[in-house]
């Protein structure tokens, strides 16, 4: 368990499929935004997945609940947030996941040998999945630098991002990431001539709404062109209720595709 001077909160995902132990004051704290990252990873696959930027673990986890073939190595730079996904794995609840999930320290910018010194391989995983930090330097700030690293984008960070998304899967391989539309110019800069086939989603909070997140899907090498896909909504016109598609989602039944 996580040292006493450091509170948190024990979370049940996937009706109770897996648990994660979160920071409760500081660093990042994951709910929907993982499970719909992790939800683009199709029910069948059995590869090895990378989740980039993973936080306390919550969507690589939430792959190994569905998918239960699928191995996982989780990357995060924070020893602190790498801690607690360390923890969440040795939970008696995560037995089902824990034989097949490693936990990396490393910064997703590294490049070269520096990065497969660290573990990140060219050519080696089949998927990977990322939700890069999305606020803007700009924006109102957090105290809390371990937040403050996980949500605030630097200049250039989305490029280094996809750079090693580019080196380390496999030709052939999939990325998926989840990011907020302002994002989509320069994601869509990054992805071109490493990534085609790309899919995009928008994703709104309800059908009347504009889309707060959106998914990117790419195939590394692909010559494809990009699609628009249906959106996926959340919540009805009105109340506070998720649809049943995205229920599925939260919960782990369906993939997104």
């Amino acid at each position: 368990m996580p040292s006493s001077d450091t509170p948190h909160t024990l979370d049940a995902f996937h009706r109770g499929r897996f648990h994660l132990l979160q920071p409760a004051l500081k660093g990042h704290r994951s709910g929907v935004d993982a499970m719909v990252l992790a939800s683009v990873v199709p029910n069948d696959f059995s590869g090895r997945v990378a989740d980039l930027g993973a936080g306390a673990g919550a969507a690589g986890f939430a792959v190994l609940s569905r998918c239960t073939k699928a191995s996982a190595v989780l990357i995060e730079r924070s020893d602190l947030m790498a801690d607690f996904a360390r923890k969440s794995l040795a939970l008696p609840e995560n037995k089902s996941i824990a034989e097949r999930a490693e936990v990396v320290v490393a910064d997703v910018t590294l490049t070269g040998k520096a990065r497969g010194a660290a573990g990140l391989a060219d050519n080696s995983f089949d998927y990977v999945i990322m939700n890069p930090p999305f606020n803007l330097p700009t924006d109102r700030a957090t105290p809390d630098p371990v937040k403050a690293e996980a949500h605030v984008m630097t200049d250039g960070m989305m490029e280094q991002w996809i750079r090693t998304a580019a080196a380390i899967v496999k030709p052939g391989g999939s990325l998926a990431i989840i990011a907020r539309p302002t994002s989509m110019a320069e994601l869509l800069e990054a992805l071109q001539r490493r990534f085609g086939g790309l899919v995009i989603v928008p994703v709104q909070p309800r059908p009347q709404d504009a889309a707060i997140r959106i998914i990117i899907r790419g195939i590394r090498g692909s010559r494809a062109g990009l699609t628009l896909a249906p959106a996926l909504i959340m919540h009805g016109e009105t109340g506070n209720g998720f649809t049943e598609r995205a229920t599925a989602i939260n919960n782990g039944l369906s993939g997104l595709f």
